[in-house]
């Protein structure tokens, strides 16, 4: 869909730097664009490559049914999927192209287990957790059990529960210290926070 020579080059290096999948489509199933993040993702939904996944599709229909009850509101759907390989949250929502002539479908395709392994390793480095404490943090956001944690970190289950245990402690420690400072910012009386 577009190229160096094209005005859209700018864009297209935008929406392949995404994080998230992203996918253009008319409600004629067309594909105008897909970037590298969407091919991946829908590869691990699809067994067939350059083939649009049926969960992406039927969240693409939700929204173009939903056209007649509210043919005048902006509208963007949701779904979650889960295979074998990947969780992902569907976004699908009306988009309207100068170069195409009629709606297309703006999908956005966002790796659930890649979000939360971001929101674990920021909450980490909030929260001050030392190497070994980030590795658990990153297993139990992951939703894995303690036994899971010490099996894939090599560790017992206590030393799992430890560290566990000292996270609680970090991120307790990280929020009093946020409402000592928001108490300490609207006081009159000026008390240092010692938490």
């Amino acid at each position: 869909m577009f190229n160096s020579a094209s005005p859209h080059f700018l864009l297209q290096a935008v929406l392949e730097s995404f994080v998230d999948g992203i996918l253009v489509l008319t409600d004629q199933q067309e594909l105008h664009y897909a970037n590298t993040t969407a091919k991946q993702l829908c590869l691990q939904l699809s067994d067939k490559a350059g083939t649009l996944p049926k969960v992406i599709w039927q969240a693409c229909k939700a929204l173009i049914d939903s056209r007649d009850l509210y043919p005048n509101q902006p509208i963007m759907l949701e779904s979650e999927v889960e295979s074998a390989t990947v969780k992902l949250r569907i976004q699908v929502q009306w988009l309207q192209l100068d170069t195409v002539d009629r709606a297309c479908i703006l999908v956005r395709l966002q790796d659930q287990n890649q979000a939360t392994q971001g929101l674990a390793i920021a909450e980490a480095q909030t929260w001050n957790l030392s190497p070994r404490e980030t590795e658990v943090w990153l297993h139990r956001r992951a939703s894995a059990s303690r036994k899971q944690i010490a099996i894939a970190l090599y560790i017992t289950e206590d030393t799992v529960k430890k560290h566990l245990k000292n996270i609680q402690i970090k991120r307790q420690l990280y929020i009093d210290m946020q409402e000592c400072q928001v108490h300490h910012s609207t006081s009159q009386f000026k008390v240092p926070c010692s938490v």
